[in-house]
């Protein structure tokens, strides 16, 4: 399996959209959070979700994307059961999600994006002090964030099998850790313990 140091050569490689990249950081923190709390392999996990958009700006619809980008992907040694769940996350393929990786994967993309951008709207502009229930609020506008698909972030939820605003908690803490890469600290000092 390739390490994190060569999945992110092959984004730095395909990626150069500074916002797609903090979306595959977001998607990998909440993989890691996933795998810990499934008792998973870690590293796998990550290294999924850090992968999972790295042929969007050369693939860029979703009759392409992820599709066309798995050949590069094992042309430069990833794993295929990585390989698999990033072409499980597209709706479009058909791929039944049958493993707690792949499911974490669908459930993590979306909602990751809904949460920045509520982060981004509140008066700290910050990870820190953002709860589920801000999140909520803004779920109910669905001229907020008009892009999030509410559903792929409800049916995902449900198909991981965590109820919705507590997923949505677990990705808040997991984006937490990583928030100074994200540019999303705001007003907000680094709490303890992070």
């Amino acid at each position: 399996m390739i390490d994190r140091s060569e999945a992110l050569n092959i984004v730095k490689e395909f990626v150069k959209n500074e916002g797609l990249i903090h979306h595959m950081y977001c998607v990998e923190a909440a993989m890691r959070f996933y795998a810990e709390y499934f008792h998973e392999d870690t590293d796998k996990w990550g290294i999924t979700g850090l992968l999972h958009d790295f042929d969007w700006e050369i693939h860029p619809t979703m009759e392409t994307h992820p599709e066309a980008g798995a050949p590069l992907l094992r042309e430069r040694g990833v794993d295929e059961v990585i390989v698999r769940a990033i072409l499980s996350h597209g709706e479009h393929l058909h791929i039944p999600r049958v493993t707690l990786m792949e499911k974490s994967l669908f459930a993590c993309d979306e909602i990751t994006g809904l949460i920045t951008a509520v982060a981004l709207v509140r008066p700290s502009r910050s990870l820190y002090d953002l709860e589920a229930s801000s999140v909520k609020k803004k779920f109910k506008d669905k001229a907020f964030a008009a892009g999030a698909n509410r559903q792929e972030i409800e049916s995902s939820a449900v198909e991981l099998g965590i109820q919705l605003w507590d997923h949505c908690s677990n990705v808040i803490t997991a984006m937490r850790r990583i928030a100074p890469e994200l540019g999303l600290e705001g007003t907000i000092a680094r709490p303890e313990g992070l």
